[in-house]
C-alpha cells in the first residue's frame, strides 16, 4: 500500500484517489470514539443553531453548503501524487457561527460519502470530527477571541489556515492510533502540505466574508462588523 502525504487524499492503487478518510483506514475504537465526540459536541451545540437560523436566511445556508461541497470536490495538485482541497469550515463559521457551521460541514461531508464515496461511511464520525467539529470551533476561537468579538481580515486568514492544519493533525493522529501508518512518519508531511493549502484557504476566507457582507444579505454571525 502506498499513501500520499495528505490525510484527505489517499492512494491505495495507482489512479485510485480517495478524498477524506475512507473505510478500512481506522480501527474500531477510533471510529467509535470519533463518532461519539462528534455527536456529543453537535448535540450540545444544538441550542445555538436556532440563533443562526434567526439571523441568516436559511436558503443562504443551503447555497453556502453547495459552495463548500463543490469547493471540496476540486483538488489542487501540490506535488507528484499529492493533492488537496479546500475545507470551508472557517468560511461557514464566520457567516453562520460554529454550531450552524458544524451542521453545514456535516451535511457536506455526509453527502460526499454517500453520493461520491469520498470518505467512508464507517469513518464518517472521524471525518466530521476533523472537518466540522474541530474545523469550525478552532475557526470560531481564532476569529472572535483575539479581537473582542470583531472579525478582522487577519483573523479570517488565520482561522482558515489553522482550521485546515488542525484537521490534518487530527487525521494523522487517527491514522497513527489505528496503526494504519506510523504517526511520526506521516504527521509532518501532512502538516507541511496542508500549510500550503491553508494559505489558499486563508486568502479565500479573508476575501469572501467581507465581500459577501457588502454585496449580499449575508452578514457575519451575530451581526458583528468586519473590519477592513
Amino acid at each position: 500500500m502506498r499513501y500520499s502525504k495528505l490525510p484527505f487524499c489517499y492512494h491505495l492503487r495507482e489512479g485510485d484517489t480517495y478524498m477524506h478518510i475512507p473505510d478500512g483506514f481506522l480501527d474500531t475504537k477510533t471510529m467509535i470514539a470519533s463518532a461519539t465526540v462528534s455527536v456529543a459536541v453537535i448535540a450540545i451545540s444544538n441550542r445555538n443553531i436556532k440563533r443562526a437560523f434567526d439571523e441568516q436566511p436559511v436558503p443562504s445556508m443551503g447555497m453556502m453548503a453547495a459552495f463548500v461541497f463543490v469547493a471540496q470536490m476540486l483538488n489542487f495538485p501540490i506535488a507528484p501524487g499529492v493533492s488537496g482541497h479546500l475545507l470551508g469550515s472557517a468560511l461557514v463559521t464566520a457567516l453562520f457561527g460554529p454550531a450552524a457551521g458544524m451542521i453545514i460541514m456535516t451535511a457536506v461531508v455526509a453527502l460526499q460519502a454517500l453520493l461520491f464515496h469520498d470518505g467512508g461511511i464507517m469513518a464518517l464520525g472521524a471525518n466530521v470530527l476533523n472537518m466540522a467539529v474541530l474545523g469550525c470551533w478552532v475557526a470560531y476561537a481564532v476569529q472572535r477571541i483575539p479581537f473582542g468579538g470583531k472579525i478582522k481580515p487577519v483573523s479570517l486568514f488565520a482561522s482558515g489556515w489553522l482550521s485546515i492544519e488542525l484537521a490534518a493533525f487530527a487525521a494523522s493522529v487517527e491514522l497513527g492510533v489505528s496503526a494504519t501508518v506510523p504517526f511520526d512518519a506521516v504527521v509532518w508531511p501532512m502538516l507541511l502540505w496542508h500549510a500550503i493549502i491553508g494559505i489558499i484557504e486563508g486568502i479565500i476566507t479573508a476575501v469572501t466574508v467581507p465581500f459577501l457582507a457588502k454585496v449580499t444579505v449575508l452578514k457575519p454571525w451575530r451581526k458583528q462588523e468586519v473590519e477592513e
